[in-house]
């Protein structure tokens, strides 16, 4: 997806779990994404800026879209990441610089490698269902893999199994003893979880990782916090275990991950490391290298906007400007 600004302008200030002083509602702010969608993004904010290797989090929708046109991203560039796309409703057609068209439905999950540079277009088909709901996630590649070569994969068969009162997809990463095949450079985890009974419910979790709850459809609540729709509440890590509760039907992700030590320049649809690194793939972009053309998706690339007048600063996980 195209992002419209390089930092995010959030001013809420965060709620704090009574129980865990860790714990951080972060609640989402709207972005436009295109011509006809707005998403709410929950990552980065100042409060918060990663998740493990997870350094944006878009979430968008239930949105009714009988008589609209969806989705309409046109062709736009990234560097330095993977973009991780699940939908719970509607339908998306994914193209790119390597050839692919690809169409992805709830349950399925699309995985695209930018490496050096990419370009991709993500559109709703002309006759798609009436209500498109899911998100959008970057996971950021660590060195080398962000040097490598661009990669795209679809996955229509994912783990799937039943945990007491949850039922679980996984998306990518390790999760209670299973392994998704979704290639990712870096230990993390991305998970939905379903609740399908009124009792508390409990998800294995590992020390090492720090988490993140989205609640993607209905109300939950984990240590004293509750939180709806749209909001993500950051857990921190040394966690065993999760106890949450959530009305019978309610889809969370769950997103956790090795702290990110790596500093990052994220600035439009590009992830580097310095602002050089930045400002030369804005420049390939604009002058049609590196990133090479969208398959069969005649409508023209973004430009990229004016760098700022000021330099963009590397920041390490937490925010800390470095250098």
């Amino acid at each position: 997806m195209d992002r419209t600004e390089s930092l995010p302008a959030q001013t809420v200030p965060p709620g704090v779990g009574p129980t865990d002083p860790g714990s951080v509602l972060l609640p989402g702010h709207d972005v436009p994404l295109g011509r006809y969608t707005t998403v709410r993004r929950l990552l980065p904010q100042r409060q918060r800026r990663m998740v493990g290797a997870w350094c944006f989090v878009d979430h968008f929708g239930p949105d009714d879209v009988a008589e609209r046109p969806g989705m309409e991203v046109p062709p736009h560039p990234h560097t330095g990441l993977q973009t991780v796309t699940w939908l719970l409703d509607g339908e998306i057609l994914h193209r790119d610089s390597l050839g692919n068209v690809q169409p992805i439905r709830p349950g399925q999950l699309n995985v695209m490698t930018s490496g050096h540079g990419i370009a991709h277009s993500e559109r709703s088909p002309a006759a798609h269902p009436p209500v498109m709901h899911g998100v959008q996630l970057w996971v950021a590649l660590p060195d080398p893999a962000r040097a490598g070569a661009a990669d795209f994969a679809h996955h229509a068969e994912l783990p799937r199994w039943r945990d007491g009162h949850l039922d679980v997809v996984l998306l990518v990463g390790e999760l209670g003893g299973e392994r998704s095949q979704a290639v990712v450079h870096t230990p993390l985890v991305g998970a939905q979880l379903e609740v399908r009974g009124p009792a508390p419910a409990t998800v294995p979790l590992r020390r090492d990782f720090e988490y993140g709850l989205l609640a993607m459809s209905g109300s939950a609540e984990v240590d004293g916090v509750p939180f709806a729709p749209g909001a993500l509440l950051y857990l921190g890590a040394g966690r065993e275990d999760l106890t949450l509760r959530a009305a019978p039907g309610s889809r969370l992700l769950l997103l956790g991950g090795v702290p990110f030590e790596e500093p990052l320049v994220m600035w439009w649809n590009f992830v580097g490391r310095s602002h050089e690194e930045v400002a030369a793939a804005r420049e390939d972009w604009m002058a049609g290298r590196r990133f090479g053309t969208v398959a069969d998706d005649p409508a023209p690339p973004l430009p990229a906007p004016a760098l700022p007048t000021t330099r963009l600063k590397a920041r390490n996980r937490h925010g800390g400007v470095l250098g």
